[in-house]
Formats: C-alpha cells, sequence, structure tokens
C-alpha cells in the first residue's frame, strides 16, 4: 500500500471505531444503570422506549425497556441551560473538557481489534487496528492516558471556584501516584514478550494468557479503578465533601463531556487489560476465522465493565488518606518487587540457570 492508501485506510478505520466507542459509551451508561438497580434491588430506566410483546393474559410485556433512556439524556444535556460563570478563564475552561475526551479516544487507536483478517488487514501487519505496527504502543497508551490529568486539573483551576480547585487538585495527586503503580505493572507483559507493540504482546500469549502473572494483573486493575476514579476511589468527586469536584461549575453539553470521557474511558482501559493480560483477541477456532477476533475482543471489554459496575455498587469509597496510603504504602511497593522478582527469573530463564535452581530448591526442602 502506498502511504496516501495507508493514510486513507487509517481515516476510515479511525472514523468507524471512534463512532462505535461513542455509541458504546452511551449503551455502557445505560448498562451500568440497569446493573446497578438489579445488584442493590432498585428499579432501573424502564420507560424511554422498548419494544411491546403481547402474552397470553393480554398484559404486554416491555422487552429491551429503557433501550432509549441514552438517547433521552443526549437530548436532554443538548438542550439543558449551559451557563459559564463569571470571571472564569474562558478559553481554558473550554479546552478542559476537549483534553478529556481526546485522550479517550485516542487510545483506541493501537489496540488490536482481530487478527489478520483477509482483505482489512494490510501485508505488512499481522492484526487489525486504527494505527497497527507501532513498536512503542505501550508508552503511547501510558503517554496518552497522563494527559487525562490535565483535563481534569486545569477544569478545577479556570472554573475560579475553591470547590472545583480543591477537586482538580486531588484528582492530579491521586492520578498520579497509581500511574506509577500502573506503569510497573505494565512492564511484565513487555518483559515477557519481549515487544511494545500490542499486537505483538497479543500474538505472545497464544501459549497463556499474561493473567497467570496475577499480582500485575490484579496491580494494573487496581490502578485502572485509580486512574478512572470509579468507586471506591472517586475521591476527586465526593459530594459530601467536595460538591461533586471538578466539574461542579460545568453545565450541559460541557459536563456530558467529562461523562463521556470517564464511559469512554473503562472501554478502551478495559480494551487495554484485555490486551495485556487476557489474550486480547484470542479465542477458540481464531486461527481458522480471525474475524471471531472482534466478538472475543468484545466480551472481555463487556466483562471488565461489569467488573467496575459490581465494584461499584460492592465497596464503599475511601478516605483521602487511605487512598494515598495505599498507592504509595501498598500498591507502588509491591508492584516494584514483582517488577524485580519477574527480572531476575527472566534472567535466569535466559542464562539457562533457573531449571537447576528450581532442581536444587526441590532437593532441599523436598526430600
Amino acid at each position: 500500500m502506498t502511504p496516501g492508501q495507508i493514510a486513507l485506510r487509517a481515516l476510515i478505520v479511525g472514523f468507524i471505531v471512534v463512532l462505535l466507542f461513542i455509541t458504546g459509551f452511551a449503551y455502557t451508561t445505560l448498562l451500568e444503570r440497569k446493573v446497578l438497580a438489579r445488584l442493590q434491588h432498585r428499579v432501573g430506566p424502564n420507560r424511554a422506549g422498548y419494544i411491546p410483546i403481547p402474552t397470553r393474559g393480554g398484559k404486554e410485556r416491555k422487552f429491551l425497556a429503557g433501550i432509549m433512556q441514552p438517547a433521552a439524556d443526549a437530548v436532554k444535556l443538548f438542550f439543558k441551560e449551559d451557563i459559564t460563570p463569571g470571571r472564569v478563564d474562558w478559553y481554558i475552561y473550554n479546552l478542559a473538557p476537549m483534553l478529556a475526551v481526546i485522550p479517550a479516544i485516542l487510545i483506541t487507536a493501537v489496540i488490536p481489534l482481530a487478527g489478520k483478517v483477509p482483505g482489512l488487514v494490510p501485508d505488512p501487519y499481522n492484526y487489525f487496528a486504527v494505527a497497527p505496527g507501532l513498536n512503542v504502543a505501550v508508552l503511547f497508551v501510558l503517554a496518552i492516558t497522563s494527559i487525562g490529568v490535565y483535563g481534569v486539573v486545569l477544569a478545577g483551576w479556570a472554573s475560579n471556584s475553591k470547590y472545583a480547585i480543591l477537586g482538580g487538585i486531588r484528582a492530579s495527586a491521586q492520578m498520579i501516584s497509581y500511574e506509577l503503580a500502573m506503569g510497573l505493572s505494565v512492564l511484565i507483559p513487555i518483559m515477557l514478550s519481549g515487544s511494545m507493540d500490542l499486537g505483538e504482546i497479543v500474538e505472545a500469549q497464544k501459549g497463556f494468557w499474561y493473567v497467570l502473572q496475577v499480582p500485575a494483573a490484579f496491580i494494573f486493575s487496581i490502578a485502572v479503578l485509580a486512574e478512572l476514579q470509579r468507586a471506591p476511589f472517586d475521591l476527586l468527586e465526593a459530594e459530601q465533601e467536595l460538591s461533586a469536584g471538578f466539574n461542579v461549575e460545568y453545565g450541559g453539553m460541557r459536563f456530558g463531556m467529562f461523562f463521556m470521557a470517564e464511559y469512554m474511558k473503562m472501554a478502551s482501559l478495559s480494551a487495554i487489560a484485555a490486551t495485556l493480560f487476557f489474550g486480547g483477541y484470542l479465542g477458540p477456532f481464531v486461527d481458522q476465522v480471525p474475524a471471531l477476533g472482534f466478538l472475543y475482543l468484545t466480551i472481555k471489554i463487556i466483562v471488565g465493565l461489569l467488573l467496575m459496575i459490581w465494584i461499584r455498587a460492592t465497596f464503599p469509597r475511601l478516605r483521602y488518606d487511605q487512598l494515598m496510603n495505599f498507592g504509595w504504602k501498598v500498591l507502588l511497593p509491591v508492584s516494584v518487587m514483582n517488577f524485580v522478582i519477574m527480572a531476575i527469573v527472566l534472567v535466569l530463564q535466559e542464562e539457562g540457570a533457573l531449571q537447576p535452581l528450581v532442581n536444587t530448591m526441590v532437593g532441599l526442602f523436598g526430600g
């Protein structure tokens, strides 16, 4: 393919993927409200749109009740009065929601969505993605997720509100603290696969999924919740303390963009977690039918979303001192120790000294 054809393909595929993620964001909100309602024995959205199915007793059954709730919410946000408070920094105040949404979309560019699907994947590449073959894809993901901090802290600062600036400062401290542990946990799949290309990391998991390296997968999952400011790490939006946090002065679609960013990052980071630790698009018969990769990755993303919703419904919110202590005094030391031990094991394996050492240990303690 010529450079122009590659660029055109990236634009078309990127547009389709972004459209799918934006639509998915809308229905992720419905999924969360429905699942939370079931878990907490409440009634979820069941009025805005449904498919009537007549029953034998004459009473109609409402199939997919609430299916149009995301559309109703979007219409409400579009027509809701959007007030700009006085004395805000107008440019940064309007830029901050974009800095929250754009990174959530950019992450999807390097996620391998399927294997080498005939007709969809150019010859030099072995997997389907918006931007395949990026040999520093993991660094790209870490860099882009870090930009989200600016959207949060600048929104608080530009709002000219004490509550908003406190929420923004707390959010930036939380996100930066947990990004350290996240970065160290991401190094484990890189070391095991010998590559920072997400497609090669997925292919290297054909023998076993890296979730078997339980500490790294567990640390990454916790750090993702803190990065998303999801319960029990949603201290930046603790209503009883900060009056909804950094976005308290936003309304209408500008508030909706922060809302959109959270749910889009939920889907994006679930896809990253699936790619790094759960085999990505790999699954039964995917070698014979590469298009099945789309289905397997979608299922893994939905499972990740359900797990986040379950945690929100189950665990209480931490105090801020507990959150910071856990990040710096527990999660970071454990991730450093796990990284060092894994590096030593891999070096011993490459030098051919691991198996003799294991045999010696078994002889000492087993016999």
